[in-house]
């Protein structure tokens, strides 16, 4: 572990015949010339190696709640510590942290933190867990990596929320260390995820599969549903059947509101109608946690008993209204065992959001 800000060098890439650098992070494989960056911009070649430019340096830390990421299984109601980065992998056109993930500007890093810093500080404040969030940690990898064997030591829990756009090597290195994850899957066809966000859907669906049926990470899935594009019944009838069937029917998904950003300025927002029945057709077809988001909705963000249908987790916005899950995450109704990660009473944390600014402990 680097108790380093800067450059640093980086993992999986190999040599090509033409004498290029093959960047193998993630299925775009980027192929580059000495002093070019990647798509991601934060990954480049120098000399005969490729380096992470961005280690140790953010965009801004913040206090969330756990909600906010959307998780909803996961140690509710607790705070957890957030950061991210310039750059990213995917050139998503409804990208809602563009001023982030868009980046070229090092000068958007403007908050520095060795892992360690990170670690001692999310301790410190008292949060449960570390995200690695607003810009994808994939391309973050090393950095996200020594933070999270960091957060471990120090016995804080990792959580990335990302797009799942990765290779098997590093997928296989990255999670070892993520307690939880949300996944974005951005729609549930090839052609969305050429046109829409510049990558491809099946590499994500197997992140998917890889997450849940061979790692013990907690994972919950997020769906943007956007007007005319990944919105129809059809689409959402094959998502959640795949989800089921692949996945399992505990896995929670999260169908979000969608409002006009970056180069989607055209769009209208999300109409609530279209999230509830992608609600409705999830639950129809065996998916026993599905949410809306982006919307204030109790009902269809609170969560309910599969055994017998009590609410045992409300949510107003991101606050914790109702809890009826024993000390073993059982409800108390009928002792059915809700899946996630709980321990004990839930936190109370609320909707606040503050930022943070480092500093080194003692």
């Amino acid at each position: 572990m680097l108790d380093h800000v800067g450059t640093v060098p980086g993992r999986y890439y190999s040599k090509q015949p033409d004498g290029r650098i093959r960047c193998e992070v993630c299925p775009r494989y980027c192929q580059l010339n000495d002093g070019q960056r990647g798509l991601c911009f934060i990954r480049q070649r120098e000399g005969e190696q490729m380096v992470l430019t961005s280690y140790g340096r953010s965009s801004g830390f913040c206090i969330d709640p756990i909600e906010k990421k959307p998780l909803n299984h996961f140690h509710p109601g607790t705070p957890i510590l957030s950061f991210g980065t310039a750059g990213c992998n995917l050139t998503c056109k409804f990208c809602q942290n563009h001023d982030m993930s868009k980046s070229r500007e090092m000068d958007t890093l403007a908050d520095s933190a060795p892992p360690r810093m990170l670690a001692e500080t999310a301790q410190r404040l008292g949060c449960v867990s570390m995200a690695y969030t607003y810009n994808d940690p994939v391309i973050f990898l090393e950095y996200a990596v020594d933070t999270a064997i960091a957060c471990h030591e120090a016995g804080v829990k990792n959580v990335a929320v990302t797009a799942g756009y990765i290779c098997a090597e590093p997928r296989a290195e990255f999670y070892r260390y993520m307690d939880a994850a949300n996944v974005d899957l951005k729609a549930f066809t090839e052609d969305f995820y050429r046109k829409v966000t510049g990558s491809a859907l099946e590499p994500v669906k197997e992140t998917l599969d890889y997450l849940v049926n061979e790692t013990d990470v907690w994972v919950e899935i997020t769906t943007l549903l956007i007007p005319g594009e990944n919105d129809s019944e059809a689409e959402i009838e094959e998502m959640t059947q795949w989800v089921v069937g692949t996945l399992g029917p505990d896995l929670p998904m999260h169908f979000t509101a969608f409002h006009p950003d970056f180069r989607m300025l055209d769009k209208d927002r999300t109409p609530p109608d279209t999230l509830f029945r992608a609600r409705s057709i999830a639950l129809k077809n065996g998916v026993r946690h599905a949410y809306v988001g982006n919307i204030h909705h109790k009902p269809a963000q609170s969560t309910y008993c599969s055994g017998c249908g009590a609410m045992v987790i409300g949510r107003d916005w991101h606050l914790l209204s109702d809890w009826h899950l024993d000390h073993r995450g059982c409800c108390t109704f009928c002792d059915t065992p809700l899946p996630g990660r709980f321990a004990g009473p839930p936190g109370d944390w609320g909707r606040r959001r503050e930022r943070v600014r480092m500093q080194a402990s003692g």
